[in-house]
């Protein structure tokens, strides 16, 4: 690699941000158990702090994305202005119609009007909150769908769906967009109203330019090509962002690239091929992780690490070579050009960019040393801590 190349991969993994979620450090779980930890935020400003942390040691996770009503305050300003303080912003606006006994049979897609009215307040209130907290991206999944052949018309749901998408699009304001989320199964197990990148794509294209599909990687069934799905997001410009985990609890829970790193290689390729990581792509890339059993910041601050190497090797991808292995047919060569890249240790170079920030060259260790954790666990005892239960 040239010495050009080399500096723009560096500068590439220098501008890079990856949003982490303020869910990621409360108590959270599978539809088991929750397993409570000491030192847990119990308010939004605690889940702010540990972010900051975060951010110090990683350099790159400067927003955080809230989840409305888990994160709901009495003063959304003075919420940004706290986060602005640790060298913060306040990221995505999650919303949440699927924990209200209400949405038994579905939120904006129910049959009942009273039950859609109700679900489409709360997504025009996280509109509200946008507003409020200087937010670009309201971020959209409904647990919706159903569980037995004919319990509701299909047809008339997605009906449902569109008219409630469309008046939250409306009510979007300038520089703000919407990002559909999609799941294929779960909690409805026999349909579900937004089950495929296809169904949330077809709904953003009827929708306009500010709505948007967000693929999480963890929502999609076993082999899927998820590169795919990314190549051709990004080639008809509807690729609004990405919920970064892990695929292994039938959900998508886990850390980001400690199942599949490979995956997660192949996904960046694909970003950077289509000029992704470039600001002005509008790009989001998001944490949606829940830890369990493991601590909570370190997880997020490996996490983080893991898509900057993931990133790093796909910006090593030497695609003048892989573009003429492809032009003459070369299957077994264009592999390799992708897969010497994947092989590559890329963890002295990420080292070195961040010393070169002023950064210690391991993050995981350098919080260790902070004393965060033990100050954390001392100070916040009594409260409700934040997560939910099972």
């Amino acid at each position: 690699m040239s010495d050009a190349d080399l500096t723009a991969v560096k500068a590439a993994l220098t501008s890079q941000r990856i949003e982490t979620p303020s869910w990621g450090y409360g108590n959270s779980g599978t539809r088991f158990k929750v397993f409570a930890q000491p030192g847990v935020p119990r308010t939004p400003e605690e889940k702010l702090d540990d972010a900051a942390r975060v951010h110090e040691h990683t350099g790159v996770a400067p927003t955080v994305a809230l989840h409305i009503p888990w994160d709901r305050v009495e003063d959304y300003g003075a919420l940004a202005a706290y986060a602005k303080e640790r060298g913060l912003r306040l990221g995505t606006i999650n919303s949440n119609v699927f924990q209200d006994d209400d949405y038994k049979l579905g939120s904006v897609t129910h049959p009942d009007a009273a039950v859609r009215r109700k679900a489409l307040a709360h997504l025009l209130e996280c509109v509200d909150i946008m507003d409020a907290t200087g937010s670009r991206d309201l971020k959209l999944w409904f647990a919706d769908g159903t569980n037995y052949p004919g319990q509701d018309d299909i047809r008339a749901r997605q009906d449902r769906l569109a008219e409630s998408l469309s008046a939250v699009y409306e009510r979007l304001g300038e520089g703000q967009r919407m990002l559909l989320e999609y799941k294929f199964f779960e909690p409805a197990f026999y349909t579900t109203d937004v089950p495929d990148w296809g169904t949330a794509y077809a709904h953003c294209l009827q929708l306009g330019p500010k709505a948007e599909v967000v693929v999480d990687t963890g929502h999609h069934a076993p082999g899927t090509n998820i590169e795919f799905i990314v190549a051709l997001l990004l080639r008809e410009g509807k690729l609004g962002g990405f919920d970064f985990n892990s695929r292994f609890y039938a959900d998508d829970d886990l850390m980001v690239g400690s199942a599949d790193p490979f995956q997660l290689f192949r996904i960046m390729y694909e970003v950077v091929r289509g000029g992704a990581l470039e600001e002005d792509a509008g790009v989001a890339f998001m944490l949606d992780q829940c830890h369990n059993i493991e601590p909570k910041i370190p997880a997020i601050i490996r996490s983080v690490m893991n898509v900057q190497e993931a990133t790093a090797k796909a910006l090593l991808v030497d695609r003048d070579a892989l573009a003429g292995a492809q032009r003459s047919g070369d299957v077994l060569g264009a592999n390799a050009v992708l897969m010497d890249a994947y092989n590559t240790d890329v963890r002295q170079l990420l080292a070195q960019i961040r010393q070169e920030q002023g950064l210690d060259a391991d993050p995981v260790a350098a919080y260790h040393r902070s004393g965060w954790a033990s100050r954390i666990t001392d100070e916040r005892k009594g409260g409700q801590q934040a997560g939910w239960g099972a």
